[in-house]
């Protein structure tokens, strides 16, 4: 009966053409120029079981206004925040150099406790997690010995050298689409993040505000967060696009076959603990049973 009831249903909607969809999992297509809306889910890290919302820490904001998904079940146990960020992205345009936000005169400022928390999080190399049309971001690098190309999800936050932290404050976003010649439409099928941390001195504002110049002719190199110090730094962006040969129901496939390299000892030793704890009380729950018997 219910299989009768199941087929008359999809041969309505077949013939009327009404198909429901789950979000994120239909395709959506976009024209040369689109605005791509890039999104920011959480900050994470391997030594610690506890994620951060990307806008804990004094990232620039949406000029529009920050705007937050409606997480569901899933999203919420996970600790996931969506929410927009500032990045301008469009379909097949490249950016050499953008300014997220500030100007020559007026850079992005970290207080005396913001440069503590940053630090902090460095230290613990927490992950910045980006989407981009429900794609999430990921970090190419190849493994010393074999030499082999591998991907973890997110981006570092920054990196530790000789004791001190830098902040990676400059991303270039890298991202692929399958370009379907016969209705000229676009489909997101890659994102890919590159690091690098830029001093503030080696940052040149131009006059239209948004575009900028980096210089490799200064000594200071990496962008550092000093603890109990307030810090001034920019935070900029590159935007590359890649023609690929990957179809839409494809794109999840590195993702799939990706090594997880951020194994979460805390979570693994978490769960051992507890399972030898109830262990042992079933087990002197049962040793008991046995002697009043």
């Amino acid at each position: 009966m219910k299989s009768a009831l199941l087929t008359v249903v999809f041969m309505v909607l077949w013939r009327t053409g009404d198909f429901f969809y789950v979000p994120g999992v239909a395709p959506t297509d976009f024209r040369k120029g689109d605005h791509i809306t890039v999104k920011a889910i959480k900050m994470t890290s391997s030594k610690t079981q506890l994620p951060f919302e990307y806008y804990s820490l004094p990232f620039c904001k949406d000029p529009k206004g920050v705007k937050y998904k409606t997480e569901n079940l899933g999203e919420v146990l996970r600790g996931d925040r969506i929410s927009t960020t500032a990045y301008e992205v469009a379909m097949d345009e490249k950016y050499d150099c953008r300014v997220l936000c500030g100007a020559n005169d007026s850079p992005s400022k970290f207080t005396k406790e913001d440069s503590e928390t940053v630090n902090y999080r460095i230290e613990a190399e927490y992950f910045i997690h980006l989407i981009v049309d429900n794609l999430p971001c990921a970090t190419q690098f190849q493994l010393a010995d074999t030499h082999e190309v591998q991907y973890e999800p997110g981006f570092r936050l920054g990196f530790t050298r000789g004791g001190k932290s830098y902040i990676n404050n400059h991303l270039n976003l890298i991202l692929s689409y399958h370009h379907n010649k016969e209705d000229d439409v676009y489909r997101v099928v890659g994102f890919r993040v590159e690091t690098n941390s830029i001093a503030k001195e080696r940052l040149s504002i131009n006059s239209d505000g948004k575009s900028c110049a980096i210089r490799d002719d200064q000594e200071i190199k990496f962008q550092e967060i000093k603890k109990g110090q307030e810090t001034e730094l920019f935070f900029t962006y590159s935007v590359k696009w890649q023609e690929s040969d990957i179809k839409w129901a494809s794109r999840w496939d590195i993702y799939l076959s990706m090594a997880d390299v951020q194994i979460h000892w805390f979570s693994i030793i978490n769960s051992v603990v507890v399972v030898f704890f109830l262990s042992g009380i079933i087990t002197m729950i049962i040793i008991r049973t046995l002697r009043r018997c």
